[in-house]
């Protein structure tokens, strides 16, 4: 079992920054991709951004390209996400993700492990 320890996250105004951490512990070593995913209730999950570890390989959703950077800690199992120009559509709760095989941005609900969830909170 992998579990992923969330911190980060809040409340802040529209063109602010926030920054969100994700560290893996527990059977990680064969964990393959981090990420985040993204869901208000009621509307349909997003897969923000991932990196595969070790190769650094990073992949966006198209609405976040250009504002977030994800990054993996140091070499750690463990990444960050840079969210800067935040917009009030990207309230939402944030959940660090991680697969033993791989990530994509379709793969909206089959990664392997979740995090709790931390909450994202943009006013206009």
């Amino acid at each position: 079992q992998v579990q992923l320890a969330e911190s980060g996250g809040g409340s802040v105004q529209a063109g602010g920054s926030l920054r969100l951490s994700c560290a893996a512990s527990g059977d990680s070593a064969g964990v393959k991709c981090m990420g985040w995913v993204r869901q208000v209730p009621g509307n349909e999950r997003e897969v923000v951004a991932y990196v595969y570890l070790g190769s650094g390989v990073t992949a966006y959703a198209d609405s976040v390209k250009g504002r977030f950077t994800i990054s993996q800690d140091n070499g750690k199992n463990a990444v960050n996400l840079a969210m800067n120009k935040l917009a009030p559509e990207d309230t939402a709760l944030y959940s660090c993700v991680s697969d033993m095989n791989f990530c994509a941005l379709t793969r909206t609900y089959e990664f392997d492990y979740w995090g709790q969830g931390t909450q994202v909170t943009v006013s206009s």
